[in-house]
């Protein structure tokens, strides 16, 4: 049979506890316990927040329940739940229910814990839960809250929309899908940009159109489904209600408010507020009542700096404050400036209503920004380039500003680097023969020579040689040729040459987006230019001068890439090439041979396109002897020199670029 010892000691009463001193020790030793589990976090997450949530409420009910502050010693052995909470009431004077389902038994002890910190202690150990009635505790076992099953949501239903970006056309199969979520549809996949009032956002729209254009697509779109599509200066597609729509909708909000301008020659008009938003008509109706009368009904505040002249006719359906006066004074000589919630208007050039911001640029340099920006933007507006910051300084009214900012914002993009990859190769492959033989008087004797060299044959017969040769010739029967003179000389020369030239350049070039990149290659040779000048007229002197000048023979490349948006690069594209030619005159400059040419390409972002025909092919024979003698076979050979050349050039270029952001 189980063992129960119940004992209790109000130590604010300084009652008598019946505890056994043996037990003393114990109940340190299970307190020391006790408060480090009460210490250590038994729960996470949302059983953390309720356990605080309960010490909270004890606490605060302490004031009320002084019993819940008093400190107990206690020492239990299995005991029931049950008991041990009525024996804890009973002492301390403290309300508690206890749920008759609890069936747990306690062993435990207890020493100088208040009653608070006992009932958080048992709430913690064995998962309980107190219900606070007033000053009564209801005690009960936690029963955590039911889990919401998350309720399964169909997957909504895709928008058919195609569109074919080579083509630019679209196909669309719509049957009641939200104005709302097909307009979103069109933008996202041609970046063509539609608005409309909140009101018919959710209209259903049907249509069927198969590969049509984008603007004709959108008419129908708006015809078949009773809508009007209109296309506003900035390119924007406006879908809207027809009139008589838009007034009888207009009527279901609020009717129509009628008002008769009070100044001369001012028409009638009509408008509606609906949710801040305004609906207006208006036939030749001065600017200033329209403003008054709406800022009225719409309670803003503002303030006229200058006497607002001019009359206006406009329709105008669910336009904000701002896009009112926007429209209002769009392009008139006055603006308007918002201080806070005061609306300031007057003329453009008043000092209240000037502004100054400096707009700094992101993606492109600020030098030469401003002589883009059109004319008509410049008017009345002050521009300044502000290098250091990258920036634009605007100072004008505040409708220009932003008209002048926006375009800047468009062409603020990042501008494409491309790189360039040149191959050029060039080859040359020529073969030159000379023969000749010549003779003639010296002004002395010339010597026997005989040279074999790689580039050919060179030897001179002096008349002591020649006479010799004909001495040997003499004695043929009745053959006598005779003897040369002293100075007499023959030459003969054989000369051959040939070879093979090839030049391989790979150089890479970069350059922004439709700016030119240049690559030059030559080479430079100099001649003698000589100068005579005459000093003097009785005793005249001839003084002689000379310099070396120079002659380039370059080979020049320049290309203009311009990148475009369909990943593909238009290349203009010019190459010059000059050189030397063989001086045939002594001391004359060098003649030059020049080639060129001029391509406009179109390629894909990195493909490579190659570029030739700078192809040249020269065969020459030319011969000089004397006449008559010259032309006999055989004796042509002794009569006359003559040169073979025959030569084969060849330039091609590759290049290839490529596209870096």
């Amino acid at each position: 049979m189980n063992t129960k010892e119940l004992h209790l000691k109000d130590q604010n009463t300084k009652s008598k506890s019946p505890l056994r001193p043996f037990a003393l020790s114990c109940f340190r030793a299970l307190v020391l316990s006790c408060l480090f589990l009460f210490s250590f976090p038994a729960m996470q997450g949302q059983d953390q927040n309720r356990f605080l949530q309960i010490e909270n409420k004890l606490k605060a009910l302490e004031a009320e329940v002084p019993g819940l502050d008093e400190k107990i010693e206690l020492s239990v052995s299995d005991i029931s739940i049950q008991e041990f909470i009525r024996a804890i009431a009973s002492t301390s004077k403290v309300n508690i229910y206890i749920d008759p389902a609890l069936d747990m038994r306690i062993t435990n002890n207890f020493s100088d814990v208040s009653v608070s910190a006992v009932l958080l202690f048992l709430c913690k150990q064995y998962d309980l839960d107190i219900t606070f009635f007033g000053n009564i505790l209801s005690v009960s076992k936690y029963v955590p809250p039911a889990v919401e099953q998350p309720v399964a949501i169909p997957p909504p239903k895709p928008i058919s929309i195609k569109y074919d970006t080579a083509a630019q056309t679209i196909t669309m199969d719509l049957s009641n899908d939200s104005l709302f979520k097909v307009t979103k549809e069109i933008t996202r996949q041609t970046g063509k940009n539609i608005i409309f009032s909140p009101e018919i956002s959710a209209t259903p729209v049907s249509i069927y159109v198969e590969n049509v254009p984008v603007d004709n697509a959108i008419d129908k779109l708006a015809l078949s489904n009773g809508l009007i599509s209109t296309v506003t200066r900035d390119g924007f597609y406006i879908l809207e209600k027809p009139a008589a729509q838009a007034a009888q909708a207009a009527s279901g909000s609020g009717a129509m408010r009628n008002r008769q301008g009070g100044r001369q020659n001012s028409g009638g008009y009509e408008y509606n507020i609906s949710n801040n938003l305004i609906t207006l008509s208006a036939q030749d109706v001065a600017i200033t009542d329209i403003i008054n009368d709406i800022s009225r009904e719409l309670k803003l505040n503002y303030f006229i700096y200058s006497n607002v002249q001019g009359n206006i006719t406009t329709q105008l359906y669910n336009a904000t404050y701002d896009q009112l006066l926007e429209r209002l004074f769009n392009g008139s000589q006055y603006t308007v400036s918002k201080a806070g919630a005061v609306y300031m208007i007057g003329e453009r050039q008043l000092e209240g209503l000037r502004q100054t911001k400096v707009v700094q640029l992101q993606h492109r340099s600020v030098d030469k920004i401003v002589e883009h920006i059109p004319k008509e933007l410049q008017k009345d507006v002050s521009i300044k380039e502000f290098p250091e910051l990258n920036s634009i300084v605007l100072s004008g009214s505040k409708l220009m500003i932003d008209e002048v900012e926006l375009f800047l914002r468009s062409v603020d993009k990042v501008v494409p680097v491309v790189l360039i990859e040149v191959i050029i190769i060039s080859s040359k492959k020529y073969y030159n023969v000379s023969t000749g033989l010549s003779a003639g008087l010296g002004e002395a004797p010339a010597p026997t020579s005989f040279l074999v060299s790689t580039a050919g044959i060179q030897t001179t017969l002096s008349s002591k040689t020649l006479n010799e040769i004909i001495s040997g010739i003499n004695g043929f029967g009745s053959l006598n040729l005779g003897k040369v003179t002293p100075n007499f000389y023959v030459s003969l020369n054989a000369l051959e040459q040939q070879g093979v030239v090839k030049i391989h350049s790979t150089p890479r070039l970069a350059t922004l987006n439709s700016h030119e990149a240049t690559l030059v290659m030559g080479e430079t040779e100099y001649y003698k230019e000589i100068q005579n000048t005459v000093v003097g007229t009785q005793n005249p002197q001839n003084i002689q001068a000379f310099q070396y000048k120079a002659i380039n023979a370059n080979l020049s490349v320049s290309i203009k890439p311009m990148f475009s948006g369909d990943d593909q690069v238009t290349l203009d594209i010019k190459v010059e090439q000059s050189g030397f030619k063989k001086n045939r005159v002594p001391d004359a400059p060098p003649g030059s041979d020049n080639k060129s040419f001029t391509s406009l390409i179109r390629i894909k972002n990195e493909e490579m396109v190659l570029l030739g025909g700078l192809e040249e092919k020269t065969n020459s024979n030319t011969g000089s002897g004397l006449p008559l003698l010259a032309r006999i076979p055989i004796l042509k050979w002794i009569f006359s020199s003559r040169e073979k050349e025959k030569m084969d050039s060849q330039l091609n270029i590759f290049i290839k670029p490529t596209v870096l952001f």
